[in-house]
């Protein structure tokens, strides 16, 4: 299948099974808070003390932080330092994510695997365009993703690998396998010296019993980081309060939510977390320590 039919199919596709749970909130309900300045002089070049980190860099997202990069309603987050690079979800359009990559010095081609959370288009949709950049990877992604999905993505060259249940992808990376009785989704668990780094794409299942769930997988109480999109960016209050209490009761030392979170989420956790509340939105890195002692 050419390359712009094949892009077009997951335009489509996404749009038709798209739910109103994920749909974007209106203008005035996101990019409220406030940005922090950032500089632009580029990273220094990685050292051998920078080996032994992990390094996750939000290259999508509809909140801002990098003044130099583009918002868009979606998520993309690359995970370093690992056995594999990897890239967890692709954001909402390919040329998003490609741009905002290269303002951040990100090669492509240095992308080892892809890890899709779940079918919704702003979490698959910049897939295309990076497999026509590097299509040398193997991408992971629910066995439930409609077959017609596969096949494009393996007309492109990508290694396709089915998840279920949950496994050991690589060292010290961890899939939780499908979740959910509705719309299936799959996080990812990194294993680091600091404790257990969760990364959800919008958590459908629900945000606690993603936590639950790798801590069980992974035998570690330890929580050292939870990322990403929460999917409480319509919830009271009084329920995103409940999260935030169990989030203390299970451990959970910080926090980064971002994408489809919502403000309020993100006000009520800083205001919990206080230092240990990481502001992010595309353009955030966030450095983890991942030697063993």
């Amino acid at each position: 299948m050419p390359a712009m039919k094949w892009g077009c199919t997951i335009f489509l596709m996404a749009a038709l099974i798209f739910l109103p749970s994920c749909a974007q909130p209106t203008p005035t309900s996101v990019q409220q808070l406030p940005v922090p300045a950032v500089p632009e002089a580029p990273l220094p070049e990685p050292t051998t003390e920078a080996v032994a980190k992990l390094r996750l860099t939000i290259v999508y997202d509809n909140n801002e932080y990098d003044p130099r990069l583009e918002t868009k309603w979606g998520f993309s987050c690359l995970a370093e330092g690992l056995e594999k690079t990897i890239l967890f979800d692709t954001g909402g359009d390919s040329a998003t994510l490609l741009s905002n990559m290269k303002k951040l010095e990100i090669d492509p081609a240095e992308i080892d695997a892809v890890v899709l959370s779940h079918i919704h288009g702003d979490h698959v949709g910049g897939l295309s365009g990076l497999l026509e950049e590097n299509n040398d990877v193997a991408v992971y992604l629910p066995r439930s993703f409609p077959q017609s999905f596969k096949d494009g993505a393996r007309s492109l060259g990508a290694r396709i690998h089915e998840v279920s249940e949950a496994e050991e992808l690589f060292a010290e990376v961890y899939t939780t396998g499908e979740l959910g009785n509705g719309i299936r989704e799959q996080s990812l668990v990194i294993t680091t010296s600091e404790g257990l780094v969760v990364i959800t794409g919008c958590a459908h299942p629900g945000v606690v019993h993603i936590v639950r769930k790798a801590r069980d997988i992974v035998a570690e109480d330890t929580v050292h980081l939870v990322m990403g999109g929460f999917h409480l960016g319509g919830a009271s209050a009084s329920q995103i309060e409940s999260v935030v209490e169990e989030f203390r009761q299970i451990g959970v030392r910080k926090v980064a939510p971002c994408h489809c979170s919502g403000n309020e989420t993100r006000r009520l956790f800083r205001k919990e977390y206080a230092e240990d509340y990481i502001e992010s939105g595309v353009g955030k890195r966030i450095t983890v320590s991942r030697a063993r002692s």
